[in-house]
């Protein structure tokens, strides 16, 4: 089994700690290719770089020689996933969503921690098209960007768990999920601190897209993820390739 996990940002660095990530929890067998758009902003804090995410990721998947199995999208609360389901018969999985369908068979409620507060409407609207949105409680920030929790892992974690007891506490979460890619290797200390199961989306997504591939499963392609109408697109793909 061949599963691409795309990093959503232009940070090599980034991209090696979602590797990292996936191929600790992918199965004996299975061969995690991680991918770097080649255009885009180096973190991901925002509408406007997501949707310019979407469309590097979208560019750099389709520059992946094929065949592989599935695809995994590596940006909590981004943009792009319905795009990738369109241009792909694999199953694309969105760790976000992989994230919540997680959390939501082990707790009644879950929150969010997140990085900084600007990002916290696209991760309510990306769970509202999940349909989890009512299993929600909260979705906080910790007030930290993206690259600072690589440079500052300690600071990081003090601020994720402080943030998780709250959501406990405060707002009835059962079930905390780690609302950012590069939050790796935070999920034990947080969860030391909460008292409650923490889910880490990018582990979550690749055992999911394994489980898929498994069952011969595939993304539908009637509707709403039909493959694009042929058209030429101006200037497309991007990268050339």
């Amino acid at each position: 089994m061949r599963i691409v996990v795309a990093n959503v940002n232009t940070t090599e660095a980034v991209t090696e700690v979602i590797r990292a990530q996936a191929v600790a929890i992918a199965a004996p067998g299975t061969e995690v290719l991680a991918v770097t758009p080649r255009f885009g902003p180096p973190s991901v804090e925002g509408n406007f770089e997501s949707y310019l995410a979407a469309v590097a990721v979208m560019d750099r998947v389709r520059a992946v020689p094929e065949p592989f199995d599935a695809v995994v999208l590596a940006g909590f609360g981004e943009h792009g996933k319905e795009g990738l389901a369109e241009l792909f018969d694999v199953p694309v999985v969105d760790i976000t969503e992989a994230a919540a369908h997680t959390a939501s068979l082990l707790g009644r409620r879950f929150s969010v921690v997140t990085s900084l507060a600007r990002t916290t409407g696209q991760i309510t609207d990306r769970l509202a098209l999940t349909g989890l949105s009512s299993r929600c409680a909260s979705v906080r920030a910790t007030g930290m960007a993206v690259l600072e929790l690589e440079t500052d892992p300690e600071r990081a974690g003090d601020r994720l768990a402080a943030e998780a007891v709250r959501a406990v506490r405060e707002d009835g979460a059962e079930v905390i999920c780690l609302g950012c890619a590069g939050m790796a290797g935070l999920a034990e200390q947080v969860r030391d601190a909460a008292g409650v199961p923490v889910v880490d989306g990018v582990p979550a997504a690749v055992g999911l897209a394994e489980l898929l591939v498994r069952q011969g499963l595939s993304t539908s392609k009637v509707g709403g993820w039909a493959a694009p109408l042929p058209k030429e697109i101006t200037g497309w793909p991007i990268s050339g390739a």
